[in-house]
Protein backbone atom coordinates (compact mmCIF):
# COMPACT_ATOMS: atom_id res chain seq x y z
CA UNK A 1 0.00 0.00 0.00
CA UNK A 2 3.07 2.00 0.03
CA UNK A 3 2.43 5.54 -1.65
CA UNK A 4 -1.08 4.37 -2.91
CA UNK A 5 -3.90 7.20 -2.51
CA UNK A 6 -7.60 5.80 -0.89
CA UNK A 7 -9.97 7.11 -2.95
CA UNK A 8 -12.78 4.11 -3.27
CA UNK A 9 -12.93 1.67 -0.82
CA UNK A 10 -12.53 -0.95 -3.84
CA UNK A 11 -9.31 0.36 -4.72
CA UNK A 12 -7.91 -1.80 -1.86
CA UNK A 13 -8.23 -5.72 -2.02
CA UNK A 14 -9.87 -8.27 0.70
CA UNK A 15 -6.31 -8.85 1.84
CA UNK A 16 -5.41 -5.03 2.41
CA UNK A 17 -8.51 -4.40 4.64
CA UNK A 18 -7.73 -6.86 6.80
CA UNK A 19 -4.26 -5.87 7.06
CA UNK A 20 -5.15 -2.54 8.09
CA UNK A 21 -7.82 -3.98 10.51
CA UNK A 22 -4.92 -5.88 12.04
CA UNK A 23 -2.55 -3.14 11.85
CA UNK A 24 -5.13 -1.28 13.60
CA UNK A 25 -5.04 -3.70 16.27
CA UNK A 26 -1.45 -2.97 17.70
CA UNK A 27 -2.46 1.01 17.08
CA UNK A 28 -5.27 0.20 19.97
CA UNK A 29 -2.79 -1.70 22.50
CA UNK A 30 -0.15 1.31 21.84
CA UNK A 31 -1.52 4.26 20.05
CA UNK A 32 1.23 6.66 21.24
CA UNK A 33 4.70 5.87 18.51
CA UNK A 34 6.73 8.71 17.80
CA UNK A 35 6.92 6.93 13.83
CA UNK A 36 6.17 9.83 12.04
CA UNK A 37 8.19 12.38 12.90
CA UNK A 38 9.83 13.03 9.71
CA UNK A 39 6.54 12.80 7.96
CA UNK A 40 3.72 16.27 7.16
CA UNK A 41 0.14 15.30 7.02
CA UNK A 42 -2.04 18.09 5.32
CA UNK A 43 -5.73 18.06 5.37
CA UNK A 44 -7.39 19.78 3.60
CA UNK A 45 -11.43 20.10 4.49
CA UNK A 46 -13.39 22.28 1.83
CA UNK A 47 -16.56 20.55 3.38
CA UNK A 48 -17.28 20.73 7.25
CA UNK A 49 -16.19 17.67 9.73
CA UNK A 50 -15.57 17.33 13.36
CA UNK A 51 -14.90 13.50 13.27
CA UNK A 52 -12.92 12.96 10.47
CA UNK A 53 -11.03 15.74 10.85
CA UNK A 54 -10.43 15.39 13.95
CA UNK A 55 -9.34 11.87 14.12
CA UNK A 56 -7.24 12.40 11.72
CA UNK A 57 -5.41 14.77 12.74
CA UNK A 58 -5.38 13.20 16.44
CA UNK A 59 -3.75 9.90 14.89
CA UNK A 60 -1.23 11.71 13.25
CA UNK A 61 -0.33 13.43 16.38
CA UNK A 62 -0.08 10.27 18.12
CA UNK A 63 1.89 9.16 15.57
CA UNK A 64 4.77 12.15 15.19
CA UNK A 65 3.90 14.09 12.65
CA UNK A 66 3.56 17.51 11.61
CA UNK A 67 -0.41 18.39 10.67
CA UNK A 68 -1.16 21.18 8.50
CA UNK A 69 -4.25 22.35 6.17
CA UNK A 70 -7.47 24.21 6.93
CA UNK A 71 -10.75 23.15 7.88
CA UNK A 72 -13.11 26.34 6.80
CA UNK A 73 -12.35 26.62 2.76
CA UNK A 74 -12.93 31.20 3.78
CA UNK A 75 -9.31 31.28 5.20
CA UNK A 76 -7.95 29.40 1.93
CA UNK A 77 -7.08 30.44 -1.65
CA UNK A 78 -10.25 28.90 -2.82
CA UNK A 79 -11.98 31.92 -1.46
CA UNK A 80 -10.12 33.39 -3.68
CA UNK A 81 -10.83 31.72 -6.88
CA UNK A 82 -7.91 28.75 -6.55
CA UNK A 83 -8.99 25.86 -8.64
CA UNK A 84 -8.08 22.36 -6.83
CA UNK A 85 -5.91 21.57 -9.16
CA UNK A 86 -3.36 24.28 -8.43
CA UNK A 87 -4.59 24.06 -4.06
CA UNK A 88 -3.20 20.09 -4.43
CA UNK A 89 -0.22 20.53 -6.54
CA UNK A 90 0.70 23.73 -3.81
CA UNK A 91 -0.12 21.58 -0.84
CA UNK A 92 1.91 18.51 -2.19
CA UNK A 93 4.79 20.54 -2.52
CA UNK A 94 4.62 21.49 1.67
CA UNK A 95 3.54 17.45 2.44
CA UNK A 96 4.22 13.77 2.64
CA UNK A 97 0.49 12.78 2.05
CA UNK A 98 -2.86 14.44 1.88
CA UNK A 99 -6.51 13.91 3.81
CA UNK A 100 -9.07 15.72 1.49
CA UNK A 101 -13.35 15.98 2.03
CA UNK A 102 -14.62 17.63 -0.86
CA UNK A 103 -18.33 18.32 -1.53
CA UNK A 104 -18.15 17.25 -5.42
CA UNK A 105 -18.39 13.71 -6.35
CA UNK A 106 -15.28 12.42 -8.42
CA UNK A 107 -13.38 15.66 -6.83
CA UNK A 108 -10.90 13.10 -4.30
CA UNK A 109 -10.24 10.95 -7.97
CA UNK A 110 -9.05 14.12 -9.70
CA UNK A 111 -6.96 15.56 -6.87
CA UNK A 112 -4.96 11.65 -6.69
CA UNK A 113 -4.42 11.64 -9.86
CA UNK A 114 -2.77 15.34 -10.03
CA UNK A 115 -1.14 15.13 -6.56
CA UNK A 116 2.79 13.94 -6.76
CA UNK A 117 2.05 12.26 -3.35
CA UNK A 118 -0.94 9.97 -1.91
CA UNK A 119 -4.25 11.24 -1.48
CA UNK A 120 -6.69 10.31 1.03
CA UNK A 121 -10.25 10.50 0.38
CA UNK A 122 -12.04 11.51 3.66
CA UNK A 123 -15.45 11.98 1.89
CA UNK A 124 -16.05 13.09 -1.74
CA UNK A 125 -20.27 14.35 -1.89
CA UNK A 126 -22.21 11.57 -1.79
CA UNK A 127 -19.86 9.02 -3.07
CA UNK A 128 -17.62 7.74 -0.92
CA UNK A 129 -16.23 7.68 2.71
CA UNK A 130 -13.21 4.71 2.45
CA UNK A 131 -11.84 5.27 5.84
CA UNK A 132 -15.00 5.47 7.44
CA UNK A 133 -16.16 2.09 5.66
CA UNK A 134 -12.78 0.91 7.26
CA UNK A 135 -13.35 2.33 10.96
CA UNK A 136 -16.59 0.33 10.45
CA UNK A 137 -15.41 -3.06 9.13
CA UNK A 138 -13.12 -2.84 12.22
CA UNK A 139 -16.00 -1.64 14.92
CA UNK A 140 -18.07 -5.01 13.38
CA UNK A 141 -15.32 -7.21 13.76
CA UNK A 142 -14.41 -6.14 17.12
CA UNK A 143 -18.12 -6.57 18.26
CA UNK A 144 -19.11 -9.57 16.66
CA UNK A 145 -15.84 -11.39 16.73
CA UNK A 146 -16.03 -11.66 12.38
CA UNK A 147 -17.09 -10.27 9.61
CA UNK A 148 -18.66 -13.08 6.96
CA UNK A 149 -21.89 -14.51 7.42
CA UNK A 150 -23.27 -11.38 8.76
CA UNK A 151 -27.09 -9.75 8.57
CA UNK A 152 -26.73 -6.10 8.34
CA UNK A 153 -28.84 -3.35 8.05
CA UNK A 154 -28.82 -0.09 7.00
CA UNK A 155 -31.09 2.44 7.74
CA UNK A 156 -31.98 6.03 6.82
CA UNK A 157 -30.09 7.94 3.76
CA UNK A 158 -28.77 5.23 1.30
CA UNK A 159 -29.45 7.12 -1.84
CA UNK A 160 -26.85 10.22 -0.43
CA UNK A 161 -25.13 8.32 2.46
CA UNK A 162 -21.43 7.95 1.27
CA UNK A 163 -20.44 5.60 4.58
CA UNK A 164 -23.28 3.23 3.44
CA UNK A 165 -21.93 2.92 0.04
CA UNK A 166 -18.61 2.23 1.00
CA UNK A 167 -19.33 -0.16 3.57
CA UNK A 168 -21.64 -2.06 1.29
CA UNK A 169 -19.01 -2.54 -1.51
CA UNK A 170 -16.36 -3.53 1.33
CA UNK A 171 -19.22 -5.82 2.92
CA UNK A 172 -19.21 -7.83 -0.22
CA UNK A 173 -16.24 -9.41 0.24
CA UNK A 174 -17.51 -11.34 3.08
CA UNK A 175 -20.68 -12.97 2.26
CA UNK A 176 -23.13 -11.14 3.74
CA UNK A 177 -26.30 -10.46 4.06
CA UNK A 178 -27.86 -7.18 3.42
CA UNK A 179 -31.11 -5.40 4.96
CA UNK A 180 -32.01 -2.28 3.52
CA UNK A 181 -34.56 0.11 5.50
CA UNK A 182 -35.18 3.58 4.13
CA UNK A 183 -38.02 5.82 2.22
CA UNK A 184 -38.76 4.84 -0.93
CA UNK A 185 -37.13 8.22 -1.95
CA UNK A 186 -33.96 7.15 -0.68
CA UNK A 187 -33.03 4.27 -1.87
CA UNK A 188 -29.24 2.59 -2.17
CA UNK A 189 -28.73 3.43 -5.57
CA UNK A 190 -28.83 0.84 -8.35
CA UNK A 191 -25.25 0.93 -9.03
CA UNK A 192 -24.48 0.05 -5.71
CA UNK A 193 -27.11 -2.74 -5.73
CA UNK A 194 -25.68 -4.16 -8.83
CA UNK A 195 -22.07 -4.63 -6.55
CA UNK A 196 -24.53 -6.79 -4.72
CA UNK A 197 -25.75 -9.21 -7.22
CA UNK A 198 -22.40 -9.04 -8.87
CA UNK A 199 -21.01 -10.78 -6.11
CA UNK A 200 -24.05 -13.63 -5.72
CA UNK A 201 -24.98 -11.94 -2.37
CA UNK A 202 -28.61 -11.29 -1.41
CA UNK A 203 -29.98 -7.85 -0.16
CA UNK A 204 -33.79 -7.04 1.03
CA UNK A 205 -35.67 -3.61 1.22
CA UNK A 206 -38.25 -2.25 3.54
CA UNK A 207 -39.19 1.10 4.74
CA UNK A 208 -40.70 -0.39 8.13
CA UNK A 209 -37.61 -0.44 10.76
CA UNK A 210 -39.04 -2.76 13.02
CA UNK A 211 -39.21 -5.65 10.98
CA UNK A 212 -35.80 -5.55 10.86
CA UNK A 213 -34.63 -5.46 14.57
CA UNK A 214 -34.90 -9.07 15.59
CA UNK A 215 -32.68 -10.48 12.70
CA UNK A 216 -29.83 -7.78 12.53
CA UNK A 217 -26.38 -8.47 13.81
CA UNK A 218 -25.47 -5.08 13.04
CA UNK A 219 -27.89 -2.07 12.74
CA UNK A 220 -26.31 0.89 10.79
CA UNK A 221 -28.27 4.27 11.53
CA UNK A 222 -27.71 7.25 9.39
CA UNK A 223 -29.11 10.59 9.41
CA UNK A 224 -31.03 11.97 6.65
CA UNK A 225 -28.59 14.76 5.35
CA UNK A 226 -30.40 17.70 4.76
CA UNK A 227 -27.24 19.32 2.99
CA UNK A 228 -27.75 17.29 -0.06
CA UNK A 229 -31.14 18.28 -0.90
CA UNK A 230 -31.94 20.86 -3.37
CA UNK A 231 -35.43 20.98 -2.35
CA UNK A 232 -36.70 21.65 1.60
CA UNK A 233 -39.58 20.58 1.19
CA UNK A 234 -38.70 17.10 0.32
CA UNK A 235 -36.07 17.07 2.83
CA UNK A 236 -39.32 17.76 5.32
CA UNK A 237 -41.28 14.98 4.36
CA UNK A 238 -38.19 12.32 5.29
CA UNK A 239 -36.27 14.26 7.75
CA UNK A 240 -38.07 11.63 11.17
CA UNK A 241 -38.32 8.81 9.09
CA UNK A 242 -36.44 6.78 11.51
CA UNK A 243 -36.01 6.82 15.19
CA UNK A 244 -34.68 4.22 17.42
CA UNK A 245 -35.50 4.21 20.92
CA UNK A 246 -34.38 1.72 23.72
CA UNK A 247 -37.67 0.35 23.47
CA UNK A 248 -37.45 -0.89 20.10
CA UNK A 249 -34.33 -2.64 21.05
CA UNK A 250 -36.25 -5.85 23.51
CA UNK A 251 -36.24 -8.27 20.65
CA UNK A 252 -32.97 -8.05 19.05
CA UNK A 253 -30.37 -10.53 18.79
CA UNK A 254 -27.64 -10.85 22.08
CA UNK A 255 -25.16 -9.86 19.99
CA UNK A 256 -26.79 -6.91 18.02
CA UNK A 257 -24.80 -3.94 18.43
CA UNK A 258 -25.76 -0.23 16.81
CA UNK A 259 -23.30 1.37 14.70
CA UNK A 260 -23.87 5.10 13.03
CA UNK A 261 -21.12 7.20 11.35
CA UNK A 262 -22.54 10.63 13.62
CA UNK A 263 -23.47 13.14 13.95
CA UNK A 264 -26.53 11.73 14.94
CA UNK A 265 -29.64 14.53 14.80
CA UNK A 266 -32.81 12.81 16.49
CA UNK A 267 -32.83 9.10 14.43
CA UNK A 268 -31.34 7.41 18.08
CA UNK A 269 -32.68 8.96 21.04
CA UNK A 270 -30.58 9.52 24.22
CA UNK A 271 -31.64 6.80 25.87
CA UNK A 272 -30.22 4.04 23.41
CA UNK A 273 -26.68 5.62 24.67
CA UNK A 274 -26.79 3.65 27.55
CA UNK A 275 -27.63 0.32 26.20
CA UNK A 276 -25.09 -3.04 25.76
CA UNK A 277 -26.13 -2.44 21.97
CA UNK A 278 -25.04 1.30 21.85
CA UNK A 279 -21.39 1.59 19.91
CA UNK A 280 -21.57 4.42 17.86
CA UNK A 281 -19.18 6.57 20.49
CA UNK A 282 -16.52 3.70 20.41
CA UNK A 283 -16.96 3.42 16.86
CA UNK A 284 -15.80 6.92 16.48
CA UNK A 285 -12.83 6.20 19.03
CA UNK A 286 -11.90 3.41 16.54
CA UNK A 287 -11.30 5.95 13.87
CA UNK A 288 -8.23 6.64 15.21
CA UNK A 289 -6.86 3.68 15.58
CA UNK A 290 -7.51 2.72 11.80
CA UNK A 291 -6.27 5.96 10.67
CA UNK A 292 -3.56 5.77 12.23
CA UNK A 293 -3.08 2.48 10.42
CA UNK A 294 -3.74 3.39 6.94
CA UNK A 295 -0.81 7.07 7.49
CA UNK A 296 1.59 4.52 8.24
CA UNK A 297 1.11 1.56 5.78
CA UNK A 298 0.59 4.33 2.83
CA UNK A 299 3.48 6.32 4.18
CA UNK A 300 5.31 3.29 4.43
CA UNK A 301 6.54 3.19 7.82
CA UNK A 302 4.99 -0.31 8.97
Amino acid sequence: MKNRSLVSITDYSKAEYLKILDLAETFENEPKQNILKDYVVATLFFEPSTRTRLSFESAASRLGAKVIGFSDVSSSSVSKGETLKDTILTVSNYSDIIVMRHPREGSARFASEVSPVPVINAGDGGNQHPTQCLLDLYSIRKTQGRLDGLNIAFVGDLKYGRTVHSNVMAMCNFETTFHLVSPVELKLPSYVKMHIKDNNLNYYQYTDLNEIIPIADIIYMTRIQRERFSDPIEYEKVKNAYILTAEMLSGCRENMRILHPLPRVNEITEDVDSTVQAYYFQQALNGVFVRQALLSAILGVK
